[in-house]
């Protein structure tokens, strides 16, 4: 696949099929996931694949209550891991370099997703706080991201852009 082509067409997708995503291929997003860069390669982050209606549920509702989120069938909640930075980079690590790893994760995936014939968005509206809860994960962890993935009922236009000389600076 043109990886151009790829960024340019992929779009949001908040609306899925009643459809399961194939093993197969949710091996190739969890690939995707750890093998994006990490600072240090010390691979900061942790990835929660949620298939329980229920949480989803929970967690779409923690999403200030974005229930498309509960409609895909996988939901991918990106976290940050402080127990595998902090001793070599400290709060920078913490605060910048982790959410840097997982963002560089989940566009990856992301990529993969889209060549799949998957749709996705990036959800960064909810209480983490009670995404904690909901997923009772470990005091080290802090979620930064949710994912819904799943196949589009219907693909969006594309949104206008910004022009290169507005968005890139030449020095």
């Amino acid at each position: 696949m043109d990886i151009l082509k790829a960024v340019m067409e992929r779009r949001s997708i908040r609306d899925f099929q009643k459809r399961e995503i194939p093993e197969e291929i949710v091996v190739k997003l969890t690939d995707a996931l750890i093998w994006a860069p990490s600072a240090g390669n010390l691979q900061a982050r942790k990835f929660y694949f949620v298939k329980d209606e229920k949480l989803k549920k929970k967690i779409a509702a923690a999403a200030l209550n974005q229930y498309f989120i509960a409609e895909a069938p996988l939901v991918i909640i990106g976290c940050t891991d402080s127990s595998r930075i902090s001793y070599r980079y400290g709060e920078r690590g913490i605060y910048l370099y982790s959410i840097q790893d997982v963002a560089a994760s989940i566009m990856g995936m992301m990529l993969v997703a889209h060549e799949h014939g998957l749709g996705s968005t990036w959800v960064g509206a909810f209480y983490e706080d009670e995404v904690f809860k909901i997923l009772t994960m470990p005091p080290n962890l802090r979620p930064i991201a949710i994912i819904p993935v799943g196949y589009p009922s219907k693909i969006p236009y594309p949104p206008p852009r910004l022009s290169k000389e507005e968005v890139v600076e030449f020095c």
